[in-house]
């Protein structure tokens, strides 16, 4: 089985904790102690029915608060697909969370109030949610049950939604109502909503396309690790161990190493249980080649006529991270793929408003959880591809040199 790999966001008290919670407890995938443990904590907060957020807001200061903070993850699985789940918050103050439980995500869901409709945080979401490439959205307009399950609401929060993301680079949006609280179109179909015709949540869960999201065409495979075991029998074994960020890789396939420029073939693949007949996106693999090249870590393996841009002047939109705001002329550690470089923030291009999409170009910092267009310059060349093309040779992340915290995450233009 696959495994699809989602983010949900959305504004405070929209009901995020609140569907994870339905959906692991209608698939059966929450342990009796754990359900046992949520109704002591319900019964504890005064609550008449039994709270199914709090099988995800596992912090307890989320569980005091009623709001989510940190980024919960979830796994559970059906008989046709494997899940992993990020709970995304959904305060202003928290955007950085939310693009880290994004940023790995097939697919997200921003959760709409019906009774409150679109609002600045839903437009903040949906544009994160483009920024980061997420190729599936879902929309799922909640609490259906506090406006009568009324089709014309939904409607309403359908058709603005559908033009503020003309706007942005989202391709694929479905749009469910449903009642997290009361399980409706969430795992089974909803007997109060026959006018929606549509699938339940689960069911579109299970059968999404993602396949195809992965770049098969064009080669990329960064070197993490130089494998030469010291054990006799291995004397001559050399492997270059990676995962593949791109493409698909066969034995006796021409390849090119960068920065040398050098080509030469794949001699074998060798996968966790032995060697295979091809590697694609995610695989990681060690790779052997014909040739003994010099290959060290944070190198690119690529086809010869299909290579990466090699630059060290990048362009990229950032998300910045730290409490300290981001100041032009800086410099900071650039980790892209599997290696790592200082960088020099040459310039801040503008400001983002997530919320109007308005560009401040006259902005010379950015605080925490703000978001620019960064000109940086790296002091090796890294080899990387539009963000747009490939979303994991086109992010990066910038990391303090004194304090080593990731200060900022960003993808190349």
């Amino acid at each position: 089985m696959d495994i699809l790999r989602f983010a949900t966001a959305g504004s405070v008290d929209d009901g995020k904790s609140t569907l994870i919670g339905r959906l692991l407890y209608d698939s059966k995938s929450t342990f009796t102690d754990q359900l046992a443990a949520v109704e002591r904590a319900s019964r504890d907060r005064g609550d008449e029915y039994t709270n199914l957020a709090l099988l995800t807001d596992g912090l307890r200061a989320e569980r005091e608060q009623g709001i989510t903070i940190d980024v919960a993850y979830g796994y559970f699985a059906t008989p046709k697909r494997k899940f992993i789940i990020a709970d995304t918050p959904g305060h202003a103050q928290y955007t950085r969370n939310m693009v880290t439980g994004a940023s790995t995500a097939d697919l997200a869901i921003i959760l709409v109030d019906a009774t409150k409709g679109l609002v600045e945080q839903s437009r903040r979401h949906a544009f994160l949610v483009s920024l980061l490439g997420v190729p599936h959205l879902m929309v799922c307009v909640n609490k259906m049950d506090l406006v009568g399950y009324d089709e014309a609401v939904f409607e309403r929060i359908r058709h603005e939604f559908t033009a503020f993301t003309t706007k942005l680079s989202t391709r694929d949006v479905t749009f469910v109502p449903i009642s997290a609280l009361r399980g409706d179109n969430v795992v089974n179909r909803s007997y109060d909503m026959g006018w929606y015709g549509g699938s339940p949540l689960l069911h579109h869960l299970e059968n999404v396309h993602i396949a195809s999201d992965r770049n098969l065409v064009d080669a990329r495979f960064p070197v993490q690790y130089v494998i030469r075991p010291q054990s006799h029998a291995y004397r001559d074994y050399r492997g270059y161990a990676g995962q593949v960020a791109g493409g698909v890789l066969r034995p006796g396939d021409e390849v090119m190493h960068l920065p040398s420029g050098l080509t030469t073939r794949i001699a074998a693949i060798d996968g966790p249980d032995g060697p295979v007949d091809e590697a694609a996106p995610p695989m990681s693999v060690v790779l052997r080649l014909t040739d003994e090249l010099d290959v060290s870590r944070g190198d690119m393996i690529c086809r010869a006529h299909n290579a990466p841009m090699a630059t060290q002047d990048l362009d990229a939109m950032v998300v910045w991270m730290a409490d300290r705001p981001l100041q032009t002329r800086s410099t900071l550690i650039l980790k892209h793929t599997t290696k790592s470089a200082r960088a020099m923030v040459r310039d801040l291009q503008y400001r983002l408003d997530v919320n109007t999409l308005h560009r401040d170009e006259s902005a010379d910092q950015l605080r925490c959880n703000e978001i620019g267009r960064l000109r940086l310059r790296v002091t090796q060349s890294i080899f990387c591809d539009p963000y747009s093309r490939n979303r994991l040779t086109g992010a990066f992340i910038l990391i303090d040199e004194a304090t080593n915290l990731t200060v900022g995450a960003g993808v190349i233009n």
